[in-house]
């Protein structure tokens, strides 16, 4: 691929291309009773900041299909500014995992301190909405290769426990 054309449906993209990173200064309409950022407006930007990861990633629309382990780390506060990055995980035929990092920043000291972690199931999808296939994974650091090996082990997880529970109903009547 030369430089200013679009890889092939086929061809692997690197992990790079998918990163994306939204940035929102949080307001006094964000916080919850207690007076910190409501943790539904984070995961809200978790799915947009995992939506544009994936749309770079596969070149066409996407729908969320899950997130797996939200995890708040610390509270932020109104004032800060909310930094969410996300880039693709790893690929299957349909799906794509996308992890996202979310951090918030004091913009007067500039401290920045880790707040969540996500890991977003995207789905890409026709002008239907029916899934279509994505493209291959290129990963091309240690870093990168471990998140995919990762990715691999979360989604071998959610497969078996969604099994395992389909059975269990199944001979509960």
């Amino acid at each position: 691929m030369t430089e200013g054309t679009q890889p092939s449906a086929d061809e692997a993209r690197p992990v790079s291309r998918s990163r994306s990173e939204l940035i929102r200064w949080m307001s006094i309409q964000d916080a919850n009773s207690a007076g910190f950022v409501h943790g539904g407006v984070v995961m809200r930007m978790c799915d947009e900041a995992a939506g544009i990861a994936a749309i770079r990633h596969s070149g066409c629309r996407v729908v969320t299909a899950g997130m797996d382990r939200m995890t708040f780390l610390q509270p932020v506060h109104v004032g800060e500014l909310l930094h969410c990055v996300a880039s693709v995980n790893a690929v299957w035929s349909t799906s794509m995992e996308v992890g996202v990092r979310v951090e918030s920043e004091n913009a007067v000291t500039g401290e920045v301190r880790p707040t969540s972690t996500a890991y977003l199931t995207m789905v890409a999808v026709d002008e239907q909405g029916k899934p279509i296939p994505v493209p291959p994974l290129r990963t091309e650091t240690p870093i990168e290769e471990r998140r995919q090996r990762e990715a691999a082990t979360r989604r071998r997880n959610r497969l078996a426990e969604r099994e395992e529970i389909r059975e269990a109903r199944r001979t509960a009547g």
